[in-house]
């Protein structure tokens, strides 16, 4: 397998329902294109709130409509994710203020953080989160990462 030069990590408040759709899009993006393995993947949360839980079932049940695979285990952010990957993108304003607070105690940080929204074509910053939401908030969800994936891959391959 070839080693993976570039590197994103997706971060939301729980790691259960926005980052995990969005990670498991940009590796179906990435795999779609043959270059998953030039990637480094994963996703994450600011909180401890849902550590060792498995993406909402509400957002696995919209990947499985979508046909995009989805294989997830809840962690949180840690030092090392700052120190070893290329960007962090977030969801919303408080995932950023979140992710520049923890990446400013951590020494040699190098991760870029962004919002993911930034990237969005139709220019919603802000990817909000569904889990009080409905099934319609989660498909608005996932309609938002494939732009914003698409367009952040398109950027950075």
């Amino acid at each position: 397998m070839a080693t993976s030069s570039k590197s994103v990590l997706f971060v939301c408040l729980g790691n259960i329902c926005r980052s995990p759709i969005a990670e498991a899009v940009f590796r179906k993006l990435a795999n779609d294109k043959g270059i998953a393995n030039d990637w480094r993947i994963d996703s994450a949360a600011t909180s401890t709130y849902e550590i060792g839980s498995p993406p909402d079932h509400r957002g696995q049940a919209c990947m499985k409509r979508h046909g995009v695979p989805m294989r997830h285990i809840a962690r949180q952010v840690t030092a090392e994710d700052f120190q070893t990957y290329d960007f962090i993108l977030c969801m919303d304003e408080s995932n950023l203020s979140d992710l520049n607070r923890k990446a400013s105690k951590v020494k040699n940080s190098r991760a870029k953080i962004e919002l993911l929204g930034s990237y969005d074509p139709e220019k919603q910053l802000i990817i909000r989160d569904p889990y009080y939401g409905s099934d319609e908030d989660f498909e608005k969800v996932y309609v938002q990462c494939m732009r914003c994936c698409t367009a952040f891959l398109e950027a950075h391959s």
